[in-house]
């Protein structure tokens, strides 16, 4: 019987600012023309990259969204410390003005657009709430970095950077304290991505930490980027990229469907279901060797 893959793009490079599109590119699919674009990046601090979504990602990636046909970009976000201070502190706020790039910083939200979601199936004691223009979104863009996490997520890649759509106590809601004291904390991760799907994943690993993170860590040159539609088959191809840098003893030592956001996520139907459902294309002829030594990690 013939599977059905799902494709995750990859592209060996230093420069971040050629490399997206043509990764993007590699996919195959423009799911933006004439769509109102949300993005949500990796703001959880002002870190550098990998601490941090690196500006010239975001730029390079809103510029590629404006080319690729968007009807308008915004920006969403909820980082750990005040959103508007990550965002000033990154300079990444006049960027976006000049790139006629609307901020939704999810703290100005109304309780009443965190929207409440009440799964039949999930580790969340009474469900969990989500910001609404996610849920709303036309088009759903995530980017985020290739990393480890210290404090219980394993890594933060695609599946792990929605937790930033999820408030916390300044918005009157306690849900990251649960999060944190869980002992189910990485199921708990993995279901936050249930209510809504992207329709475009971007992780960048031009700089990646392979133990620390996710503010800071043990940073090495990783001189890649992936994209895919799949968070599933991003992360799993993600957990592979770190396994060929040489990461901490979780990484190198547990299978990557074995890992519990992975194993979570497909259980409730968010993406793939195995490593032989993921095709992993090379976006130029330059990037296959890496593809390769990324290749024989995913397993």
């Amino acid at each position: 019987m013939e599977i059905n893959k799902t494709i995750v793009s990859l592209i060996a490079t230093e420069n971040r600012a050629t490399g997206i599109g043509t990764c993007i590119d590699a996919l195959g699919v423009n799911p933006v023309t004439n769509k109102n674009v949300l993005i949500k990046p990796n703001f959880n601090t002002a870190d550098p990259a990998p601490g941090s979504t690196h500006n010239d990602t975001l730029v390079s990636l809103v510029r590629k969204v404006w080319d690729m046909g968007a009807k308008s970009i915004r920006i969403g976000e909820r980082s750990f410390p005040l959103t508007s201070q990550v965002m000033e502190q990154k300079g990444i706020l006049p960027l976006l003005k000049d790139l006629d790039v609307d901020v939704v910083n999810f703290d100005t939200l109304d309780k009443k657009d965190w929207v409440k979601i009440n799964p039949t199936d999930t580790h969340w004691q009474n469900g969990f709430r989500v910001a609404r223009p996610v849920m709303d979104a036309e088009c759903l863009i995530s980017t985020g970095c290739l990393k480890t996490h210290q404090f219980g997520g394993v890594f933060t890649l695609s599946l792990k950077l929605h937790v930033g759509v999820v408030p916390t106590t300044r918005h009157g809601f306690d849900y990251m304290s649960e999060l944190h004291a869980s002992p189910n904390q990485n199921k708990l991760i993995a279901e936050i991505n249930q209510p809504f799907k992207p329709d475009l994943v971007l992780i960048d690993g031009v700089d990646a930490f392979v133990d620390g993170g996710p503010a800071t860590g043990q940073r090495v040159k990783g001189n890649l980027l992936l994209a895919a539609t799949d968070r599933v088959a991003m992360d799993a191809v993600g957990v592979a990229a770190l396994k060929m840098l040489g990461s901490n003893q979780t990484i190198m030592h547990t299978r990557i469907f074995d890992h519990v956001q992975i194993a979570r996520a497909t259980e409730i139907g968010i993406g793939v279901t195995s490593v032989e459902q993921i095709e992993l294309v090379p976006a130029t002829q330059e990037s296959r060797p890496t593809r390769d030594r990324v290749l024989a990690q995913l397993k």
